[in-house]
């Protein structure tokens, strides 16, 4: 970039204390990559999104705080409301938001976080081509204003050589939000000799599920960034058989730690898994239940998909990525 003194400003919402790390995680890895390239700023919203005033009060902020090129990273893009929008981007993660509301709830939240963000920026940055469709299916605008920028892999994730537990596998559930579809994975899982690793918030229902159901499982939350490595690399398959993801870095983690993957067959899902892991329906317990069983009997099956897996994950190179929102900086600075 040539000017290195014009500032881009990150902005961020307020850090949370456990959980949901995935914006801080993505834009943490681009900002230290692009340090030397260009100068900038990280700034985060004072209040956690709820609530009309404290949202107010983030968007003044917010616009109090702008510079020569503005990234809104996600989750808080109602800041776009005072935003300049010849200067700002907008990523947008995914629209569940959405898809899991209704009434004048769903009505206000298309408003602040998909219509008035499209509407005030110079670009967005979708995910994956297929929140890119959700959005042009929620809201009208120039499909080329939208830019597809996937997630990198964290060069954390390396191959971790482990002996598959054809017995007893370990498998690994990240989450355990309504779209992970725990109840279906429960069922599909039901009469496998397997235990089932879950790391996300303690559920009552899910719980009484598994002992219902005589599975072996084992909750945890509250990982550190190693502890979750530790936890792809002692699991023999790992799992993400959601009814909606706007990426799903689960699949990219276990296919850089050298695991298979099972996951859906709709949304973003094979568009990021490529052809290296079992594809089912995330609707059908039975199929469900077939992938697993195909995957733990299948040797050669299993070793490929762990092959295809290693070389899918070079298309989301981290260095490669960062220069890809560097572009998108540099189109706005030469604008200006």
């Amino acid at each position: 970039m040539e000017n290195k003194q014009a500032q881009v400003v990150f902005f961020q919402r307020k850090p949370r204390t456990v959980g949901n790390y995935s914006v801080e995680f993505i834009f943490n890895d681009v900002r230290n990559r692009l340090r030397n390239l260009v100068n900038i700023d990280t700034f985060y919203s004072t209040y956690e999104s709820t609530g009309l005033f404290k949202r107010l009060y983030n968007c003044v902020e917010a616009a109090l705080h702008q510079g020569a090129v503005n990234h809104v990273t996600g989750d808080i893009n109602y800041l776009g409301l005072l935003l300049n929008k010849k200067k700002t981007i907008h990523t947008i993660l995914d629209c569940v938001f959405i898809a899991s509301s209704s009434g004048i709830k769903r009505s206000l939240l298309k408003h602040f976080w998909l219509t008035i963000p499209v509407k005030r920026s110079k670009f967005i940055t979708a995910i994956s081509t297929a929140t890119k469709n959700e959005i042009l299916r929620y809201v009208s605008c120039d499909p080329e204003k939208i830019i597809v920028i996937p997630v990198a892999i964290s060069d954390q994730f390396i191959h971790r050589p482990r002996v598959f537990n054809k017995s007893k596998p370990v498998i690994l559930q990240i989450g355990t939000a309504h779209n992970k579809n725990i109840p279906r994975l429960v069922e599909a899982l039901k009469g496998i000799s397997c235990t089932l690793h879950i790391v996300g918030k303690h559920s009552n229902e899910y719980e009484e599920l598994l002992k219902r159901n005589n599975i072996d499982y084992e909750y945890r939350w509250g990982l550190s960034e190693e502890a979750m490595r530790d936890k792809y690399a002692t699991a023999d398959i790992i799992t993400l058989i959601s009814t909606y993801e706007g990426f799903g870095m689960p699949i990219l983690e276990g296919q850089a730690t050298g695991r298979p993957v099972i996951t859906s067959n709709i949304l973003s899902m094979p568009e990021v898994a490529g052809d290296a892991a079992c594809m089912v329906d995330p609707l059908d317990p039975g199929a469900i239940r077939e992938g697993f069983l195909r995957i733990i009997n299948d040797d050669e099956y299993r070793e490929r998909l762990i092959e295809k897996g290693f070389i899918n994950i070079k298309r989301y190179d981290a260095q490669s990525i960062a220069h890809q929102y560097l572009e998108l900086y540099r189109k706005i600075l030469i604008a200006q």
